[in-house]
């Protein structure tokens, strides 16, 4: 009787695995969602909102100053800003939310005439003087006081004003709103499409928030307003509108 050795053969197997290319060995493994045969896959986006009222105002306010030296610029504008941060104090703003947002100091140049043949060319540009800018971002949380708080300021020297921003000091609970009413308008024209299609939603597979947002109405104001107006300056906060967006992934079955 002729005796076969089977053993070889069975040393050769885990040879065999190791050498098999990575992409063979894993061919069962899926990296995308699984669904039954003949179900089909549905991807919808949706975008929730809320609105709520602001509870705060973000604004910018500071001093433009020059003079024919850096030094006496700088002063003459440290001066002015020092009031400027001392009367957002005595309005209630807290020293947190008063932060320094610009400060630049920079030459001013005359004019430059152009040479006999109208070129501008070996031209030294010669420096008349300097200026000075100082800019505090400002968040003001009592909008009942907005206007008086702008006059003041105006009145201490401050002519440079901007904003005001309208925000929420907390948006999280609107947020969560914007957030709920986007799936509810997700699962409802999924609802939809299945209906139209002979089919019913199965279950989701995933979503996905690709981010919120909170629109703000800007108010811009004039550098230098008169503060001495007999009514402080008029500003209406309007509402805020607090957005999310989800990308929700449906499994559609007959």
């Amino acid at each position: 009787m002729k005796r076969v050795s089977l053993a070889p053969t069975l040393m050769l197997a885990p040879l065999l695995a190791l050498a098999m290319p990575l992409s063979v060995q894993a061919h069962d493994v899926s990296s995308g969602p699984v669904v039954a045969a003949g179900n089909t896959l549905l991807t919808l986006s949706a975008e929730g909102r809320s609105t709520r009222t602001p509870d705060l105002a973000v604004f910018s306010a500071g001093v433009e100053s020059s003079a024919r030296n850096a030094a006496d610029a700088l002063a003459a504008n440290s001066a002015r800003m020092n009031k400027v941060i001392a009367a957002l104090k005595a309005a209630g703003i807290a020293e947190r939310d008063i932060q320094t947002s610009n400060l630049n100091l920079s030459p001013v140049y005359a004019p430059q005439v152009p040479q006999p043949d109208g070129s501008y060319e070996n031209i030294r540009p010669k420096i008349v003087g300097y200026q000075v800018s100082n800019t505090v971002t400002v968040r003001q949380r009592n909008l009942a006081e907005f206007g008086r708080v702008i006059d003041t300021l105006v009145s201490v020297g401050a002519n440079q004003v901007n904003g005001p921003g309208f925000e929420m000091d907390n948006p999280d609970a609107a947020l969560d709103e914007a957030r709920t009413d986007a799936m509810k308008k997700a699962r409802a024209r999924a609802d939809l499409y299945a209906r139209a299609s002979g089919l019913k939603v199965v279950r989701i597979l995933s979503i996905s928030e690709s981010g919120g947002y909170m629109p703000q109405p800007q108010v811009m104001y004039a550098k230098a307003a008169m503060a001495d107006m007999a009514a402080p300056t008029p500003v209406a906060p309007g509402e805020v509108s607090m957005n999310a967006q989800v990308s929700v992934l449906f499994e559609l079955a007959p």
